[in-house]
């Protein structure tokens, strides 16, 4: 294991343009780092490196307690290895590790929003001018009056790893959720239009206290002890002490409409949905983030052929390209009625 002591960042490989063969040299965020013993009773170190555009899987083979020692989980180290194919998945065998010692460059760890946070708030602006109700339109420019919010909540990310999880990610997942609510509110018009899309963007607004991004996304400690859900709770109950006339049962629907809209009490909800606006949000939620999150995912594997690598969140496989056809041609279909006398008997009929 070579030691590399420079602070000159080497030139950088992109995660998804590192091929089996390629010989790598660069600063990488460690995301994961685990001390582990081989079989033959030798320590080997098992990490996985990422940049904005991916992951990819490493190990350190020789001296990795003495590696192990130089870095923790969430460092950037500068790197150098050989890319190769093990069980049909790219692997970084490391042969030079070292903590990056110089200013790191965000860009080159945090993915953002393709679309422009500016354009997006003017947009999630004009969809919510719909809002007719003077108490929802109120609580909600409550919140576009607040330039402490908005300042987080233009840059926050909408998850840590599924789906819109980058900079500008929960803005982006929320303007797409109101569009669709308005969308939902004018094929059914037995839903509540003004709660629907008041709660398509207070939704997920804890999110901004759940989450951090330095140089990666994680959770801070009221995220992992509180939750997105109920800090979102917490912060219309700020809102609403300055509205003294706003009537008690819309704040009490608000409150069930970000509670439920996980849908199911194992995916975190406090609450399943139980009236018609909170089955609506929850839908279009779930619908926007796995959109996302499925559609990244087809982008960014790297199986060969028409199918993905096997999805261990969805339990599944994913067609990302054609359909192929068959290799063999199909036999010649069996003439009508000639089936009855091989069906119960191994000699056809004559």
């Amino acid at each position: 294991m070579t030691e590399n002591r420079k602070n000159d960042r080497p030139p950088h490989l992109w995660v998804d343009a590192i091929q089996a063969e390629d010989r790598v040299s660069g600063c990488y965020l460690v995301k994961e780092k685990r001390l582990a013993t081989a079989r033959n009773g030798k320590a080997f170190l098992s990490l996985t490196l990422a940049d904005r555009t991916g992951e990819i899987s490493a190990k350190v083979w020789e001296n990795a307690e003495s590696v192990s020692g130089r870095f923790h989980e969430g460092d950037i180290v500068q790197v150098e290895g050989k890319a190769g194919a093990y069980r049909d998945q790219l692997q970084m065998t490391v042969s030079g590790l070292n903590l990056w010692e110089g200013s790191p460059d965000p860009k080159i760890f945090l993915e953002t929003s393709p679309q422009d946070p500016s354009e997006m708030i003017r947009s999630l602006r004009e969809v919510l001018k719909g809002i007719a109700d003077v108490h929802l339109k109120g609580l909600v420019d409550s919140f576009l009056g607040d330039r402490e919010f908005l300042t987080s909540f233009k840059r926050a990310p909408a998850a840590k790893n599924f789906h819109h999880s980058y900079l500008g990610g929960l803005l982006e997942h929320t303007l797409s959720v109101c569009r669709m609510a308005v969308h939902a509110a004018d094929h059914y018009p037995q839903l509540n239009r003004d709660l629907l899309m008041a709660s398509a963007f207070l939704h997920d607004i804890g999110k901004i206290r759940e989450l951090k991004y330095d140089l990666s996304i994680d959770y801070t400690d009221e995220g992992r002890l509180v939750g997105h859900v109920v800090l979102g709770v917490a912060m219309v109950d700020e809102k609403l002490k300055g509205f003294r006339e706003f009537p008690m049962e819309l704040a009490v629907k608000l409150r069930h409409l970000i509670l439920s809209h996980h849908g199911q009490y194992d995916f975190g909800s406090p609450k399943m949905p139980k009236f018609l606006e909170a089955f609506a949000l929850h839908l279009i939620d779930d619908l926007d983030a796995k959109i996302n999150g499925i559609g990244r995912f087809l982008e960014r594997d790297r199986h060969e052929g028409a199918w993905t690598d096997f999805n261990r969140m969805f339990g599944r496989y994913f067609l990302k390209g054609e359909i192929q056809p068959a290799e063999t041609p199909l036999k010649e279909p069996t003439p009508p009625g000639s089936w009855q006398g091989t069906l119960f008997s191994s000699t056809p009929n004559t």
